[in-house]
Order: structure tokens, then C-alpha cells, then sequence
């Protein structure tokens, strides 16, 4: 079972939250929030290890049309577990992770000690799930050291018989789809599938090691129209197919790319490749996208790790026009993302879209509704925004808020710890929020 054992943290606060009228008749009003501890301890401490995989399936790739892009399955697991145990940077890479900068240092030294390690973890491991149960006991430990607590809304609108298409707001490369994924099995509810850009995957033993963990990949790197557009279909036919024939859930940002402004807007462009799977001849728009259940999730961030990075770069593009990312900086990101202090975190379920959805510009409004209601605002959001727009500015009605961990010296120290020119940029990551809230209510400040 992953994750372990978890129950309330931090005594009994709870996430105010703005309910829209559930989509079933099961359903309830209102919001159940649970808040999420990891029981970890070495004792309780589980094993695994190579064992036998089935039989490979034979010219598997004469009749999946999905190999190059879907995630691992079961009677593939201990052939790539033998290659990332024969992978030196990945070693290094998990000596570092570990033992901190020593790790660095000493890598070639502990090699094989770290090689030996993990051997002995994954020695029985034959199968998806139980890769799965070992990121999970990481994961919990991550929620642990990284947060002051995660606490979750909505779960009660889910119905557990049907897969659904989650589509969230994109804040962080990695943990996004790790907190909603974490946040689902807390409710017994199957793992997502989860879509990664081909651009985050340049050393193999990444991809490899995403596709195990049910990663599928986001072709982005292709050259030419052509080869675009072929990529895009082929991505939308194995979204819908792991939908509809293999009943099994799918993450996918409601963008490319991390809103790094702090806009949560749903782009077009994703609605329509996920349109690229129908059947034109018999399905009309609207009926394919509520086939395959779009249900919206909005994820915040009490602090955003990467905050002094995005501000950077939001700088440069302001007044030079343009950002040369470097060669590793989606790399840096994603390690302080996971790695980095975020305060508490909120992930908040959204109903299946329903009703009129005929062009992609209406889809992409309707999850933005529900991304930007249900959007659970942290105090320093409005830290942030009454900085930027003075303390009486106006505020929505109605907050879907919580009680924060960082008080108000610790953020005003944190912004200020940045370059004079970039604070601006920074605070908007945060008050970006409480405008789109206003926004939405058509009482709004322009968003930074």
C-alpha cells in the first residue's frame, strides 16, 4: 500500500474552502479536508528485491504503437532496474542525494556501496507497483522534511470507479503531479500516469528512471510541423487509450511550461491536442472531452522554492526581452523543488467538466474556474499582494485560505534577500493568486 499510514498534522486547522454544487448525486456539499503525516520509521522499514519478471511479451513493438513514449510495464521492470544499477551517473547522482555534498566528493569511493544498497531494496521488485511502494516511502520522508504539512480538499467529489483526465496548475516540475499523486493514494484512489516534456529527460537514466515511476513521455523536442503534429496525435490517442481501454488515470498540466508568474491559465493548445484523439465522424467535440473526464486540481505552495530563480528570469524577460536558460537549469529546478522548503501545501479536487464544452477556448475557461476557485491561498499570498498594492487593497469575499507557517518577518526577509530589481517579480509569484481570485470576480487588480 502506498503511501504509508497517515493522519492529521498540526493540531486541528483546516482549509476553509469554496465548494462548487458536487457533479453527483452521491456527492456531498461542501469540502473534507485531510491533512497528511507521513508515519515513517526505519522499523517498519520494508525490503524488496530482484525476483523473476513474467515473460516479455513477444514483438511487443510490432503492436504497441505507444512503446517509445508509455511508461514501463511489469515484465520490463528488472531489465531497466539492472541497467540503472549499472549507470554510474545515476549512482553518483543517488550518493549526492544522500550524503549531501560529501557525496559529491567522495562518489567514485562509495560507488559501490551505493550500488549495493539498492540492489538489496529492489532485489525482489518484478512489477510497477512495487517500484511505486518504494518512491512512496521517499515521498513520505519528502512531505516530512520539505513541508510543514500538506493538507487535501475535494476527494469526496472523486467517484474511485472511473479514471479521470486530472488537469492542474503547474507550479513545480516535479512535486505537482507528486503531491496530487501522494494526496489520491492517501484515499486508496490507483497512481496517475503521469506526462513529462521529452526536454527534462536528456540523460537516459532519467527517463528511465520517470518511466518506471508510470511516467509517459511529451514529445517536445521533434523537428518539423509534420513531426509535430504526428507526435501530438500519438499522444492523444495514448492519453484517451489509457483512459478508455486501460481504465487508468492520467496528470497533465494545464500548460507547458510552470506558470512562473503565478498566472494559473489553462493554454488552448493543450485542449486541442487532446482533442486529436476523436472520432470525427461519429463523436462530436464537446462529447469527446467529457469522455475523458477532465477533473481540475489546484495545487499551492505556502513558499515556492524556486521562487529567486523565476523572479530572475521574469526580470531578464522584462527588460531585455529574452532568457538564455542554461544547459542545467531545468535540472537545478527540479532539485530545488523537490529538495527545497515549500511551508504547507494544499491540493484541492475539482468536479468532472460537464455542460456546454465545444471549442477549446470554452474548456480551458471552465478549468480555469475551478483552478482559481478552488486555489487554497497560504497568508503569504496576501503578504505579497498587499506589498505590492497596498494594505487596502481590496480583497475577495470570500477566502479559500489556510493558516500559514511563515509568518510575516520570515517572508519580508526572504523577498528582501533578493536583488532590488527582482522583488517586484517575486512578489508577484505569490500575489498573482489573490488577483486571479479577483479576476474571476471581475473586481481585479492587473495581474503583475
Amino acid at each position: 500500500m502506498l503511501p504509508p499510514n497517515i493522519e492529521g498534522q498540526k493540531g486541528d486547522r483546516r482549509a476553509a474552502a469554496i465548494v462548487p454544487e458536487c457533479a453527483t448525486a452521491s456527492s456531498q456539499k461542501g469540502c473534507s479536508c485531510r491533512r497528511y503525516r507521513s508515519n515513517v520509521s526505519d522499523d517498519s522499514r520494508v525490503e524488496f528485491g530482484y525476483g523473476e519478471a513474467p515473460s516479455k511479451s513477444e514483438n511487443i513493438g510490432l503492436t504497441d504503437p505507444f512503446t517509445d513514449i508509455r511508461p514501463y510495464r511489469d515484465d520490463e521492470v528488472a531489465e531497466v532496474l539492472t541497467r540503472l544499477l549499472g549507470n554510474a551517473e545515476f549512482l553518483d547522482t543517488l550518493a549526492t542525494y544522500r550524503l549531501g555534498k560529501m557525496g559529491a566528493v567522495v562518489s567514485g569511493l562509495v560507488r559501490p556501496l551505493v550500488r549495493f544498497s539498492l540492489a538489496r531494496e529492489v532485489r525482489n521488485v518484478s512489477d510497477v507497483s512495487s517500484i511505486q511502494s518504494i518512491i512512496g516511502r521517499y515521498m513520505a520522508r519528502l512531505v516530512e522534511k520539505s513541508t510543514a504539512g500538506l493538507s487535501v480538499s475535494g476527494l469526496e467529489r472523486l467517484n474511485p470507479t472511473c479514471p479521470n483526465l486530472y488537469m492542474s496548475n503547474h507550479r513545480d516540475i516535479a512535486m505537482d503531479p507528486a503531491f496530487i499523486n501522494y494526496a489520491l493514494h492517501g484515499a486508496d484512489y490507483e497512481t496517475l500516469r503521469i506526462a513529462i516534456g521529452d526536454n527534462l529527460l536528456a540523460k537516459p537514466w532519467v527517463a528511465d528512471l520517470m518511466r518506471l515511476n508510470k511516467s509517459f513521455i511529451v514529445k517536445r523536442s521533434v523537428n518539423g510541423p509534420r513531426e509535430l503534429l504526428a507526435a501530438s496525435k500519438t499522444l492523444a490517442k495514448y492519453i484517451q487509450h489509457s483512459l478508455l481501454e486501460e481504465n487508468a488515470p492520467v496528470w497533465i498540466a494545464q500548460r507547458e511550461g510552470r506558470a512562473k508568474n503565478g498566472i494559473d491559465r489553462t493554454e488552448p493548445v493543450i485542449i486541442k491536442m487532446l482533442s486529436m484523439s476523436r472520432d470525427k465522424a461519429s463523436q462530436s467535440f464537446g462529447d469527446h472531452i467529457r469522455s475523458l473526464g477532465i477533473v481540475p486540481v489546484a495545487i499551492s505552495y505556502e513558499l515556492d522554492p524556486c521562487d529567486a530563480m523565476k523572479a530572475k528570469e521574469l526580470f531578464q524577460l522584462a527588460t531585455e526581452g529574452t532568457y538564455e536558460k542554461g544547459a542545467q537549469e531545468d535540472v537545478a529546478s527540479i532539485a530545488q523543488g523537490i529538495a527545497g522548503e515549500k511551508g504547507r501545501v494544499h491540493v484541492s479536487f475539482g468536479v468532472r467538466l460537464e455542460g456546454s464544452l465545444e471549442t477549446p477556448d470554452t474548456v480551458a475557461q471552465a478549468v480555469d474556474r475551478q483552478v482559481i476557485t478552488e486555489y487554497c491561498l497560504h497568508p503569504t499570498n496576501l503578504y505579497a499582494y498587499r506589498r505590492l498594492y497596498g494594505e487596502d487593497a481590496l480583497v475577495p469575499h470570500e477566502l479559500n485560505m489556510e493558516d500559514g507557517d511563515c509568518s510575516e518577518e520570515a517572508f519580508e526577509a526572504r523577498i528582501d534577500a533578493m536583488p532590488e530589481a527582482h522583488r517586484p517579480y517575486a512578489l508577484g509569484i505569490y500575489a498573482n493568486a489573490v488577483v486571479s481570485k479577483l479576476t474571476l470576480a471581475d473586481r481585479s487588480q492587473t495581474p503583475c
